[in-house]
């Protein structure tokens, strides 16, 4: 069973780097503002987090209702706390850079709202100057 787990963990842990080089790449595009090339990339990484999910349930049904980290304590082998190790790493690695991209989007949208708000303001703030020549919204 250790085998099993080292094997369902290395293939994991390379679909996670996979997954860590797309949002990377994704990273690049939004800084340099290529949505076209943002849309493509959007479909990869779902088929990574797709590959993903198939590879946690083959983990789930080898270790069953126990724990990844009380198997790995359990087994006192080295090379499974390695690897369980490594992918924890990279889980976090990944989280870091999908909120990095995610902030980058909001502040994108954010820019891009005030600028649309400076070009083409909405009505109900325009103020205008009555017959005694005071102010009135």
């Amino acid at each position: 069973m250790k085998e099993k787990l080292k094997d369902v963990l290395q293939r994991e842990k390379g679909i996670f780097k996979e997954l860590l080089g797309l949002l990377e790449e994704q990273h690049i595009f939004i800084v340099k503002n290529k949505s076209f090339d943002l849309e493509s990339i959007l479909e990869k990484i779902g088929d990574k987090n797709k590959e993903v999910a198939k590879i946690e349930l083959e983990r789930r049904s080898h270790l069953g209702d126990e724990s990844m980290l009380d198997f790995v304590k359990r087994s006192e082998d080295e090379e499974l706390e390695l690897l369980y190790r490594d992918v924890k790493k990279l889980v976090y690695e990944l989280k870091l850079q999908k909120e990095t991209n995610e902030t980058l989007v909001k502040q994108s949208l954010v820019f891009t709202n005030q600028l649309l708000n400076l070009l083409n303001p909405s009505k109900t703030n325009l103020k205008t100057y009555n017959s005694i020549g005071k102010v009135t919204r």
